[in-house]
This record gives C-alpha cells, structure tokens and sequence, in this order.
C-alpha cells in the first residue's frame, strides 16, 4: 500500500493553527513505525506542486518545473486521443480583478454545466484553431489544446493560483506570448458573451478566462495498483476553510491511516508519502533491530512538528 496525501500541510497562518490542535492518533502511529527516505520538492514557489512532482516520479516521469504532462494524462483519461501531440489544459475560470491584484477563484466554484462550458468552449475554440491549434472538450472545466508550442513550455499548476494573486504564476516564459496573446482574446471575447450576462444575472460567476498547465507529450506510466492518492483535503485547503480541512484529516485518521496501521501490523508494506506546499516526504519501513525501534518510536518528532516541515 502507497497512500499518497496531498495538502497535508499548508502555509497559511489559519491553516497552521487548526492542524496544532489535530488529534491524528494512526498518523502519529504510522510515523512512529515508518522512516522518512525521500524528499521532494524546494519551497512554495515551484511551478509544480510538491504531491504533483511525487506522483510523477511515481510514475516514472521526467520534465522541468512546471512541464510534466498531466494534460495529456487527463486528456487520455476523457477519452481523447492524444498520439504524439504536446498537449495543454485549458480549464475554464475567473479571474477576480480587484483593487491591487488579479486572484483566481476555484473552477469548482463556477458551477459550470456541460451545455454551458460547451458553449463557451464553441465559442473560444475559433481564435486558438486559427493559430494552428487542435482543441478539445473533455468535461466542463477540462478542456484541452494540442500545439507544438506547448511541447515543453513550464507552467504553474492551477493549485498554485487559486485563492491567490495570478501576477507570480501567469507565464513569462518567451514561448508563452502566443498563450498570453490568445488569453488576451478570450477575455474580451467572454466579457462580451452573453452566457456570461445570464449567469451575473443569476448570481453565478461569469467565466472571464482561462488556465494552461500540465503541458507536455504523454509519458508512458509505471502503474502500481497499490497506490491512493486521497485528495480530499485539497477542496477546503484551496478555499481555506479549516475546519473542514481539519475534519477531513480526522476522516482520513480513521479510514485510509487507520487500515494502513493495521496492514503494517499484518507485515504488509505500506508506504506514506506526506505533501504539503513547499515539499512531499515519503515514509516507508525500514530494516532495523527491536532495540532501532524502540528508539525511533522515542525519538519521533509529533505529527505536528512534521507537518509544519512539509
């Protein structure tokens, strides 16, 4: 068993008071038994996240910061065929532009219905095929691009951006002015759309742009049955609400955590890997005498004191 748990960790001032005051008994447990062997990751201002970069060398993925090709992954996986195509994932979204600063709001929040994202992704979709692009609808917020110029252009992952201000995360690289030409278009296309008219009316947030990431051409994958990735602290990290942050740890205690403890106990393998904003560890049992036990489980840092390192 690999448990993977992104956004075990945040930097938030909030963030980190609510998980001081978490009681995560199986966590502290598993750490307790298991070793740390690998770290992953620099600080919060990679392209890539911290759980993203894990996961891809789980996979057996190489690409620079911000250029591995979870597009073309996603794209695959919504049916697509991506043959040999640097792909792009342009999710639908908007960009809340206030008095200093432009910040981005969880596509989630947008309750976008396929007719609507159909209609907006018709509507967009001529200005990219006029620049030689290929796109394609996948779900209401992942549509999708195919352009050489992508093939190895670094971008930062959408979970970087939401809640925040965009300036530090919107492209720069040189190989993106097509992309911040064509974002330039789309928005004065979508301020002018009057499905966005209806859904001010209704009190919805208008679609007002768009989001590129996941760039690349599809990887081949090293597939491991036993590997979960929980997300579901992700939800309430991005829009900060802790205390359903911290409950969704407790549930994770009792369930994932809980039956990995027991499959430890069973002699089977389990494997952790902890993910916060700056970097991913990955615990895993080691060989060690009864008496290397006794003194790791004593001198274990509290899950408190490990968490606040991711």
């Amino acid at each position: 068993m690999h448990l993977m748990i992104p956004f075990a960790a945040v930097l938030s001032a909030s963030g980190r008071h609510a998980f001081r005051d978490l009681d995560l008994p199986h966590l502290a447990r598993l750490l307790g038994a298991l070793s740390p062997v690998r770290e992953t990751g620099t600080d919060e201002y990679t392209l890539t996240m911290p759980h993203e970069r894990a996961l891809a060398d789980e996979l057996g993925w190489t690409g620079d910061d911000g250029g591995l090709p979870w597009a073309a992954q996603a794209a695959a996986a919504d049916g697509i065929a991506t043959g040999g195509a640097a792909w792009g994932q342009l999710t639908p979204v908007h960009w809340h532009v206030g008095s200093d600063h432009v910040s981005l709001a969880d596509p989630a929040a947008l309750f976008l219905s396929a007719q609507a994202s159909h209609t907006l992704f018709e509507a967009v979709r001529g200005l990219f095929e006029s620049e030689g692009w290929t796109l394609a609808w996948g779900a209401p917020t992942r549509w999708y691009a195919a352009h050489d110029s992508l093939d190895g252009l670094p971008a930062a992952s959408i979970d970087r951006a939401i809640g925040r201000n965009i300036d530090l995360w919107v492209p720069s690289h040189p190989q993106s002015r097509l992309v911040r030409r064509l974002q330039n278009e789309v928005q004065m296309l979508l301020y002018q759309h009057p499905l966005n008219d209806e859904r001010v009316g209704q009190g919805a947030l208008p679609v007002n742009s768009f989001w590129l990431s996941g760039c690349g051409r599809a990887q081949a994958e090293r597939t491991d049955p036993q590997r979960v990735v929980d997300t579901r602290l992700r939800a309430p990290a991005l829009a900060g609400d802790w205390a359903a942050w911290a409950e969704a740890w407790r549930a994770l205690d009792a369930g994932p955590l809980a039956d990995a403890v027991q499959r430890h106990r069973a002699g089977q393998s389990v494997v952790l890997t902890l993910a916060g904003e700056r970097v991913a560890r990955r615990f895993e049992a080691t060989p060690r005498s009864l008496l290397s036990r006794v003194k790791q489980r004593l001198a274990t840092p509290p899950v408190v004191t490990v968490l606040e390192a991711l």
